[in-house]
Parts: C-alpha cells; structure tokens; sequence
C-alpha cells in the first residue's frame, strides 16, 4: 500500500511538475488523490519529492536504454537504440533539465554512474569506428546528452515525432549538420 500511495504521489508530481513547474505540494498531493498530510509522510518538502522525482526519472531513462540496447550487435548500435527509447519518456525527465534539483549523495552517485557507463560504451563505439578516435568521450557524451534534451523539445512542440527525433538526433551526433566544408 504505501509503495502504491508514493507511486501515485511521484506519477502525479511528474504530470503537475511537466505542466506547471511552480505547482505546490498541495496541488501534486490533488492530483494524487491524497491528502497533503499523506504527501508530508512519505515526502518532508519540495526538495525531497524532486529528488525522488529526479532519481525516478534516471531510474527509468536508464531501464529504457539497457532494454533497448539488449540486443544490440554492437555499442555504436546500442547507443543509436538507446538514445531512441529514450525520447517518448521526455514527461518524465524534462524537468531535470529545466530546473533545480536538490543535489543529494544518491543523486550524485547515480549520474556520475551513469556518465562513467555512457563514457564506457563510447569508448566502445569509438573503437568499433562508431565515432572519431580523436573526439574526446566526455564531449561526444555531453552532445549526447544535449541532443536528446533537443530530441525532447521537437516533440514537445510537435515538430517531430518520436522515430523524427530519434533519427534527427543521431545523424547529428554521428555526422553532423554539414554543409561547410
């Protein structure tokens, strides 16, 4: 019961949070169908809830990529799949770019985690031939990163579909824009 009950608190917080960043406890604890006491006895404030919300949505981003990436042939592949799966849950890590989160220990193992994983698996493409050997890993990592948050914003504006994105964002980071020689 009560992991349902901080279930429907975090899926509430992301869907009030994605509309309106400034919303209240009170409202995120409205739309969960929960009194704002119910909310205060799993969540001690904004800040906790956001951290909750921010290791949620890194929990989920991550779990997309792996399933995405299971079957992959190689790591360039794996990273192209992931990065697409990635895209249709922008509701639920957008936030995480656009505001403040509290910075927690748990927060900052978990992305650096995940940086040292995405670092690793570039270091792989790089040797398959999936990306320049003379580009450094963190910078392709970091254009990674930011071509997803553009992927997630063509969608939202309803310039791109999922699959648009995807490819958009991947062509990219892989061979660039072009045009200037």
């Amino acid at each position: 019961m009560i992991e349902k009950t901080i279930e429907a608190i975090l899926d509430a917080a992301f869907s009030v949070f994605e509309d309106a960043p400034t919303a209240t406890l009170a409202d995120v604890a409205l739309e969960a169908g929960v009194g704002r006491a119910t909310l205060h006895r799993h969540f001690s404030g904004r800040d906790e809830l956001m951290s909750a919300l921010a290791m949620q949505a890194m929990r989920e981003l991550d779990e997309a990529f792996e399933a995405a990436a299971t079957d992959a042939e190689s790591y360039t592949e794996a990273l192209r799949l992931g990065l697409s799966a990635m895209i249709p849950l922008a509701n639920r890590a957008r936030f995480l770019e656009a505001g403040p989160v509290a910075e927690t220990p748990q927060l900052a193992a978990e992305s650096k985690r995940q940086r040292a994983e995405m670092i690793a698996a570039i270091d792989q493409a790089k040797s398959e031939g999936g990306f320049a050997a003379d580009v450094p890993s963190p910078w392709i990592a970091e254009s990674f990163d930011a071509l997803l948050y553009a992927a997630w914003e063509m969608v939202k504006t309803g310039e791109a579909t999922h699959k648009q994105a995807a490819d958009l964002a991947w062509r990219t980071l892989t061979i660039g824009v072009g045009g200037a020689k």
